[in-house]
């Protein structure tokens, strides 16, 4: 199925915003920033939405204005609303085992103790959807994930995470076109 919804998850609030737990805000801010995509909020849904073309789709873009661990209840509610299929959506987020710099795209699977993919999973049923992880690098131990992930990264690993952030929007226009290989393959490459 072809991608028709993109979701980046983060908390709200300025005292988030830099955090690397809202690498999935930064992705949508950045996509929307490149295709002038004007985001408005919308109390039913839960959200900031809106709209772009890309390619020859027209697709939905909506940052969950609830906070990460409720973020199922915004993704059920535009998928509702839209009379979308979960196959039909890109969930955008932060991932702890993916080094800084990196991005990879992935179809179903669990949630990895990734709190927005928990809620959005026990609000579907399952985890049948596309996602988008964007590296942040491990802390090293479990007992700081928690102060990491709502940390401020470096500055290296900001310019890195926001690499990636670009070459996963440069890869959208095949996944949505509905050849996920190929966007994988060119995502998943590293270039010299």
């Amino acid at each position: 199925m072809a991608i028709k919804l993109i979701v980046g998850l983060g908390n709200p609030g300025s005292e988030y915003a830099k955090t690397r737990h809202n690498a999935g805000f930064w992705f949508l801010d950045a996509l929307a920033d490149k295709t002038a995509a004007r985001m408005l909020s919308d109390a039913k849904l839960h959200s900031e939405v809106g709209n772009v073309d890309l390619g020859a789709e027209r697709i939905i873009l909506a940052k969950p204005k609830t906070f990460m661990n409720k973020s199922g209840q915004a993704c059920a509610a535009l998928l509702h609303y839209f009379k979308l299929q979960p196959a039909e959506m890109l969930i955008a987020h932060d991932e702890l085992d993916l080094n800084a710099g990196t991005a990879r795209l992935k179809f179903d699977g669990g949630h990895g103790g990734q709190n927005g993919l928990r809620d959005i999973s026990a609000q579907l049923g399952h985890g049948q959807f596309h996602r988008l992880r964007i590296g942040i690098s491990h802390p090293g131990h479990k007992d700081q994930v928690l102060s990491w992930v709502l940390g401020r990264p470096s500055s290296e690993h900001e310019l890195a995470i926001r690499h990636a952030i670009t070459s996963a929007i440069d890869v959208l226009p095949l996944l949505i076109a509905g050849d996920s290989n190929a966007a994988m393959k060119q995502l998943h490459t590293p270039t010299a």
